[in-house]
């Protein structure tokens, strides 16, 4: 059991912060004795102290949990740097669907507090590391947790690229793009192209092309211990995005490449967690008709 002494509470970038729930949260982390560390931004909607203020870089290293207050995309944009330096992550959900950040806020202080004292079940998930090169030169790199989506730009015309798995090239395709996605990111974007749900914990990563010329090109699961290399054959204005919070604009015969980070998300669940009770509440599969 992790013994909390010290506390990461980071509120969602952009937009309005909910102050409620995060003053909440503060009052229950102070009561219980825990120091908290918090950027400026997230800090203000709870009067956080001077000494509770850190640059945004410097919020979660040498915390021993962060707390990620806002919908899947806060936890997203947290969870990268929260890998990289092996602190666990909770998501606390003010947004809409929540398949990351499963404490709903009317139960914040219930289930932070049952977290504190030790119920909850730990979980690794995958990360994705990817870089951008240019001529054998890297030019870009990111790492995601969802997926690595190459994909058409504002001009709205199919790109071509080849994709290669562990250096065997696999297909050349036209399509609107393709998505590469972690077993986390499997029910995101990755699953409204028609890709395959994956459990968390299988070691698989999923390649998903976006509406492709050739109606025949499937979907198809990959081990995560593979490497994947895309090929920018044509493409004006294409975009290579990380988990949409990263971007970069590659050109013709860059190579994205794609594997699996060294360093997985260390994700806490409250108490009973069941991912397939997730999915039959978030995609309504409990649902009857008559």
């Amino acid at each position: 059991m992790i013994n909390f002494k010290k506390i990461a509470v980071i509120g969602k970038p952009e937009g309005e912060l909910p102050a409620e729930p995060l003053c909440v949260l503060y009052a229950l982390l102070h009561a219980r004795g825990i120091l908290v560390r918090t950027d400026a931004r997230t800090g203000a909607a709870f009067d956080a102290k001077a000494s509770e203020i850190f640059a945004s870089p410097d919020v979660i290293p040498g915390a021993d949990l962060a707390i990620a207050v806002g919908g899947d995309g806060t936890l997203l944009g947290v969870a990268r740097i929260a890998a990289t330096h092996g602190v666990p992550l909770v998501g606390v959900n003010l947004g809409t669907l929540g398949f990351l950040t499963d404490v709903p806020k009317d139960e914040l202080s219930k289930l932070i507090n049952a977290i504190l004292d030790g119920r909850y079940t730990e979980e690794k998930r995958l990360m994705l590391d990817a870089e951008v090169k240019r001529d054998d030169e890297i030019v870009f790199e990111a790492v995601a947790l969802n997926d690595v989506v190459i994909s058409r730009g504002a001009m709205g015309t199919m790109i071509e690229f080849a994709v290669a798995v562990d250096g065997e090239f696999i297909y050349s395709l036209r399509a609107d793009g393709l998505i590469v996605a972690t077993p986390t990111g499997s029910t995101a974007y990755a699953l409204s192209s028609g890709g395959p749900i994956l459990h968390p914990t299988l070691p698989a990563i999923s390649l998903v092309p976006i509406s492709p010329h050739t109606l025949s090109n499937r979907p198809i699961a990959i081990a995560s211990t593979s490497e994947v290399r895309v090929k920018l054959i044509r493409g004006v204005n294409a975009r290579v995005n990380f988990d949409v919070q990263s971007f970069f604009d590659p050109q013709s015969d860059d190579v994205v490449i794609i594997r699996a980070d060294p360093n997985p998300l260390r994700l806490l669940h409250p108490e009973g967690y069941s991912y397939f009770g997730m999915l039959r509440t978030k995609l309504h599969w409990n649902e009857r008709t008559s």
